[in-house]
């Protein structure tokens, strides 16, 4: 999204009072991010308009600088303005009786319950009336409140269960959006590449899409699911990690929750029309609170869908079977990446009966594999760019990726599927 241009735009309609909503300039602009659109208002007004910048390095040219003053005056909230007030002062001075205020402002007296006179020095005087209750008797009113509800009954908006008939030479399809950051900030001025939640969506969707066309060569009878693994970017109002580091961020926290609620619906959905799915929730560092909270809600959502089922407890390594294969997944942040082959040994009763056994982790948004006595470790790739701190220190340019990893109940791991940005 251009800033500059945004800005300019709303400085306009502001001075020219033309202001529309953030919903309505968010589809223009951010579409789905109204908050986001707020946010870079708030910024430029708070920070940028100070150093003389539209955005950091954008300098403001000298003949907007007075128009940017005119509408950061005019930029009153909505809830600070005065309300209209319908003044019960006749043009003689003299104050109306509540008939003749009714009468005045076409308000139907019989549906006045109770009214007050207020007199205020400077601003005349008026009534705070409370109307009498409604009577949902009245023919139209009830038909109207009955067809509402009617059609409100009729609104599906939860997923169905989905009968299938068994599959031929059936294989599993292990798929994650790694590290995906929902709300983190990158410019392309400073690391060259922007990254913000419109393109952390658009990534997310068609990654996934990407791998099922890459896996339509095979008969995948059920999807893993890993969820979590930073998912959002920040776990708090002061927009930090779990553990306080602060962030760049797009965007506020609660837009940010609902925009990942509503991906991982949008995505679950499109996974259920190819197959059964088992959705693992990875606790993760940056989202530790608001990641659990995020897969709970998602697990309610589905509750009444028996084609998906939930692993959101909070156990760091999760573990499944699935025929001859053993699979763990963990986020990366905890136990070192050496110790996960003998943690499942330990951890998993299943050990003993798979002949292929896999670890995936997240966290390093890159790139490794490793074959250890008798278990596989690998990292998934991060669909996510490099922000500030990851650009200054130089951990940037590894591919950006949604991989989905697909197996055999007999052979194992048989193909790695990679979308590549």
């Amino acid at each position: 999204m251009d800033k500059k241009n945004f800005l300019k735009r709303l400085i306009s309609d502001i001075n020219d009072n033309q202001r529309k909503s953030w919903k309505q300039y968010s589809n223009e602009y951010l579409p789905g991010d109204p908050e986001g659109l707020r946010q870079i208002w708030r910024s430029f007004k708070d920070r940028h308009r100070k150093n003389g910048e539209w955005a950091p390095g954008l300098k403001i040219e000298e003949e907007y600088l007075d128009q940017i003053d005119s509408a950061i005056r005019n930029s009153i909230p909505i809830n600070e303005k005065e309300k209209p007030v319908l003044s019960a002062l006749k043009g003689d001075g003299s104050i109306m009786t509540i008939e003749e205020y009714c009468d005045h402002y076409s308000i139907p007296v019989e549906q006045v319950k109770s009214f007050k006179l207020v007199t205020h020095t400077g601003k005349g005087a008026y009534y705070n009336i409370t109307s009498a209750s409604i009577n949902l008797e009245d023919n139209y009113l009830k038909e109207f409140a009955e067809s509402i509800l009617s059609d409100l009954s009729k609104v599906n908006t939860l997923p169905k269960t989905i009968e299938r008939n068994p599959t031929s030479d059936p294989h599993l399809l292990v798929i994650s959006l790694a590290d995906l950051h929902i709300g983190k900030l990158a410019e392309s001025f400073e690391t060259g590449e922007d990254y913000n939640n419109q393109v952390a969506v658009k990534r997310a969707k068609d990654g996934v899409q990407g791998i099922l066309n890459k896996a339509s060569g095979f008969n995948i009878e059920k999807i893993v699911f890993v969820g979590g693994n930073d998912i959002l970017h920040i776990d708090t109002p002061k927009r930090t990690t779990t553990s306080g580091t602060p962030q760049d961020t797009d965007g506020m926290w609660y837009s940010n929750f609902l925009i990942a609620k509503q991906l991982y619906i949008d995505i679950l959905n499109t996974l259920l029309e190819t197959a059964d799915i088992h959705f693992v929730f990875n606790p993760s560092n940056h989202d530790y609170m608001t990641g659990f909270f995020l897969a709970d809600l998602i697990k309610t959502y589905f509750k009444d869908c028996k084609n998906i089922t939930f692993d959101c407890s909070l156990s760091h390594r999760k573990y499944l079977k699935y025929g001859q294969n053993l699979i763990g997944t963990t986020h990366g942040d905890g136990a070192r990446v050496e110790n996960l082959p003998l943690l499942m040994a330990h951890e998993s009763p299943d050990w003993s009966s798979c002949k292929h056994r896999y670890v995936y982790f997240h966290h390093i948004h890159h790139k490794t594999s490793k074959d250890y006595l008798g278990v596989s470790v690998e990292s998934f790739r991060s669909p996510s760019s490099a922000d500030s701190w990851h650009h200054r220190n130089g951990f940037q340019h590894a591919p950006k990726a949604i991989e989905g990893m697909v197996h055999h109940p007999e052979f194992g791991q048989v193909a790695k599927l990679i979308h590549i940005f």
